[in-house]
């Protein structure tokens, strides 16, 4: 029998919400303490969800001295990420966190140092990997179906009125949401960045403050290039969260339109103009895939912190992901192409 594991969620907002409806749904997990500047929203989390005998807290280091968790769960803004991840390594605990693992690659290195020098597990959240539909496209790439991938194209166009402090963000299509589709990148392609050239503006139109359209041209592993063209502006037409995809390999393509939609040629036969080609066979989910958005990152990370395992989301990974994001940015604002550096 797995042993259950205590934890403490650090910012109550509204992201932690989904949090909260995953945790339910995992019998090895207990709630302890829920800890937020504004001590009102903590007690609202802990009833709204019923954990009655949980400590609330405006201090995390004194709600983690008195309830002792075996984990953290940081829901904050990014810029409270280092400290309540030191904190968190300091009372012995492991750490899985919302996107993005840190504000800037400095820190971010250093808080992964930090978690190797005290032997704590962090990892982030990135829900989207684990959805049934890119799981079914990577294995489909990774068994060669379509031979060496070569060119991996991502669009992304949502129409996003959120009215708040979004459109007021610097960056904030890179800075806020193209981390997903990086992520996601680098699972298809199952390569890390080199380097980067990014143009970044903001359309006639757009109602945000700052540049709230990008395009970035990532030189990957294995010479693999991933282009990204996105905006935060555009209306009509708009693709899914997952973006809009196309895979080209040295024997045939794969499309995925961000949701069920997957379909792939191959070459049959070759020596006229154009080659013949027949539909690749886009396996169905497997019973092992990593899937289920929050509730599937949540248990995959307890099941690792009850094992010993490391999970798939983990701190020394998903850095790399967050170099694209950084590297994005530097390199819109210097109009130049930037080598990315771990």
């Amino acid at each position: 029998m797995s042993k259950q594991l205590c934890a403490v969620m650090a910012g109550c907002g509204g992201i932690s919400r989904a949090w909260l409806d995953a945790i339910q749904t995992i019998p090895d997990l207990k709630m302890v303490g829920f800890v937020d500047i504004n001590q009102q929203a903590a007690q609202e989390r802990a009833e709204q969800y019923a954990w009655k005998d949980a400590l609330i807290g405006t201090d995390l280091a004194q709600v983690l001295t008195a309830t002792r968790p075996d984990v953290v769960f940081d829901c904050t803004i990014p810029e409270a990420h280092p400290q309540v991840t030191m904190t968190a390594f300091a009372h012995g605990c492991d750490v899985l966190g919302e996107k993005p693992l840190a504000d800037s690659m400095e820190t971010a290195r250093r808080v992964v140092q930090a978690a190797q020098a005290a032997g704590r597990t962090y990892a982030v959240i990135q829900n989207r990997r684990y959805d049934p539909n890119i799981r079914r496209l990577a294995s489909l790439l990774a068994s060669g179906a379509i031979g060496e991938v070569t060119t991996v194209n991502a669009d992304f166009y949502i129409g996003a009125h959120f009215g708040g402090f979004r459109d007021h963000m610097r960056h904030v299509l890179l800075l806020d949401m193209a981390i997903h589709t990086f992520d996601a990148a680098r699972l298809i392609a199952g390569a890390n960045p080199k380097a980067v050239y990014c143009h970044e503006w903001n359309p006639s139109g757009s109602w945000y403050d700052h540049d709230a359209s990008a395009i970035a041209l990532f030189e990957m592993e294995r010479g693999i290039v991933f282009t990204y063209r996105g905006s935060w502006c555009a209306e009509g037409l708009n693709t899914t969260w997952e973006s809009q995809w196309r895979i080209v390999g040295t024997r045939g393509s794969v499309t995925w339109d961000g949701a069920a939609g997957l379909y792939g040629q191959v070459v049959a036969e070759t020596g006229g103009f154009f080659s013949k080609w027949v539909e690749v066979e886009v396996p169905a989910a497997s019973p092992t895939d990593r899937v289920g958005g929050h509730a599937g990152v949540i248990s995959d990370f307890v099941r690792c912190i009850q094992t010993g395992a490391v999970p798939e989301t983990v701190c020394t990974d998903n850095i790399q992901s967050l170099a694209m994001v950084f590297g994005a940015i530097e390199s819109a604002e210097a109009n130049r192409r930037i080598e990315i550096a771990m």
